[in-house]
């Protein structure tokens, strides 16, 4: 699967993430409420965002994912991340979004866009997300992109913010 450089919705440009993003990333992995359902913990200084960086630019080489900024369209500040994981038939994703654009619907016209794009690939079967259970907020944007909750995933995820244990999961998806 072959990923665009670049997608774009009514209000937003998704490309890829560049170095000098660094500083707005940290701005953002770094709240604790941002990364509280997240599968690591808070940043806590540039090299963890440099690492995830220079991790963004290998795997859009390899092929093996491919991450997006989000940005408006009339400014180039960084609101978040998404990414499309491929499989060999569909596209799990992940995102995070940070504090200030909460509440906009910009994820949800993020994911969509994305979830749009990869249905539409030829392996483009299914499109997945799995959200922890408290995240309320999160199921709000994949229901609102349309996707379906397909089921509860019982000690799926460690979200190291919430607990050392894993916790349960939905999983939710859209299929062609």
């Amino acid at each position: 699967m072959m990923a665009p450089h670049e997608l774009g919705t009514a209000r937003l440009q998704l490309r890829r993430p560049r170095l000098d993003d660094a500083a707005a990333m940290l701005d953002y992995a770094s709240d604790v409420e941002v990364t509280r359902f997240l599968t690591f913990p808070p940043a806590s200084d540039i090299s963890f965002v440099l690492e995830f960086l220079e991790r963004c630019e290998q795997v859009w080489l390899d092929g093996s994912a491919f991450p997006w900024a989000i940005t408006l369209h009339d400014h180039d500040e960084l609101l978040g991340t998404v990414e499309a994981r491929p499989t060999a038939h569909g596209v799990e994703l992940g995102y995070v979004l940070r504090r200030s654009a909460w509440g906009n619907g910009y994820m949800t016209e993020t994911v969509t866009a994305v979830t749009d794009w990869a249905l539409a690939q030829d392996t483009g079967y299914r499109v997945w997300a799995y959200v922890a259970t408290a995240n309320v907020a999160s199921q709000r944007v994949l229901e609102k992109a349309g996707m379906i909750r397909e089921g509860t995933l019982h000690r799926w995820a460690q979200h190291p913010n919430m607990s050392n244990e894993p916790s349960d999961s939905y999983m939710y998806a859209r299929w062609r």
